[in-house]
């Protein structure tokens, strides 16, 4: 159970469930356009780029949403029917009849969260709503890439069951942006997939397989290293899981493509010009999405967007009396998410709030700040 405990766990929790962090969410809905056929050419890179800069919008809306954060994970082997025969029910509501909806639910709904936004994508395909169809191919992607990833789909989801608390982040986040460039992989063509419901389950039951692999490589790194955080420990950690990590990241590729894929051909194939596809856009305002990680220990980011490149922003920070504590001034560069780091060792343990100033523009957010992780 891990969702219902006490407002800071559930900040903290938020931030343990955000699949591959934005960058490698980025990466597994970038490279889905090239495994698509050649017959649906027609997509003009305009949808499938917004498909990928919004891989993330589903992480951004956990602090609005409070059923959001269950749809990210699935904790399978707490299913006692997993543990013995390696498989659940693949029916949601056959699920909830034999296990209650409080128990499904604190197990994490991400197999059927993945299908209801299969099933939307297909409705707009159905009716040529090529640019709510962005929408939904992008939430699907963050579902798909959460379901290849190992720790999305175990009950020790941050080593906190064999002493290695904190694996969550080191992995998902902190190890792939330090080989954020060696992210790379050959494409593989989509198919047709038979079984929608039964291809989403098999591919989380065959990644379930690298949860103690995870584990090990944790184990073997920090041994080598004497720590968990130096380049030497991430040096290791990266020699062990590299290769599967790449690994499933392709998959995720793959598996997006083919379900984009599956759900075109089911909803009849529809074929239009490039042209009648306007190129989605996103929020005509400067935003800033929730903070991450929240709480902070050290380095905190602002992720923020600003729909007028090479303007200037302010993002103010403020104690929770209204003291200002600090300015970052930046100029943005796209209209994609910038995401501005801060150090949050120059605050003090506590409550603060961020304020993004563009123009006659507006948007605060608030975060805490720690210092100490065992306070999690």
């Amino acid at each position: 159970m891990k969702k219902f405990l006490f407002p800071v766990c559930l900040i903290f929790l938020v931030l343990l469930l955000s699949g591959w962090g934005s960058k490698g969410h980025k990466k597994i809905s970038q490279n889905f356009a090239f495994c698509l056929p050649a017959k649906m050419g027609f997509l003009n890179p305009g949808w499938t780029s917004f498909v990928a800069n919004h891989a993330s919008d589903a992480d951004y809306r956990k602090d609005q949403d409070p059923n959001e954060s269950s749809r990210h994970f699935i904790d399978i082997d707490n299913y006692p029917e997993f543990v013995i025969n390696g498989l659940i029910n693949h029916c949601y509501d056959s699920v909830v009849a034999e296990h209650g909806l409080y128990f499904v639910t604190d197990q994490g709904i991400l197999p059927w969260a993945t299908l209801r936004s299969y099933d939307s994508l297909k409705s707009c395909f159905q009716r040529s709503d090529w640019n709510r169809a962005s929408l939904f191919a992008a939430d699907l992607g963050h579902y798909v890439a959460d379901g290849q990833m190992p720790l999305h789909i175990a009950k020790n989801y941050n080593g906190q069951l064999s002493g290695q608390t904190g694996i969550h982040s080191r992995y998902e986040t902190k190890l792939i942006e330090r080989y954020e460039t060696s992210l790379v992989y050959p494409v593989d063509s989509a198919i047709y997939i038979a079984n929608v419901s039964s291809y989403i389950f098999n591919y989380l039951y065959t990644n379930y397989k690298f949860v103690d692999s995870v584990l090990l490589a944790d184990v073997y790194a920090t041994q080598t290293a004497g720590n968990f955080s130096s380049d030497a420990y991430y040096q290791a950690f990266w020699e062990k899981t590299g290769k599967f990590t790449i690994n499933l990241m392709r998959s995720g590729s793959t598996a997006l493509a083919s379900l984009i894929y599956t759900a075109w051909i089911e909803a009849g194939s529809p074929t239009i010009t490039p042209y009648s596809i306007d190129e989605p856009k996103s929020p005509g305002q400067p935003m800033i999405f929730p903070v991450y990680p929240n709480p902070a220990c050290d380095v905190v980011f602002f992720p923020v967007v600003i729909p007028y490149p090479q303007s200037f922003f302010t993002i103010e920070i403020y104690d929770i009396a209204g003291n200002l504590k600090n300015t970052i001034i930046r100029q943005s560069t796209s209209e994609d998410i910038q995401n501005i780091s801060f150090n949050a060792n120059k605050l003090s343990r506590g409550t603060y709030l961020c304020v993004l100033k563009s123009g006659s523009s507006r948007t605060i957010r608030k975060f805490v700040v720690i210092h100490d992780r065992s306070d999690r």
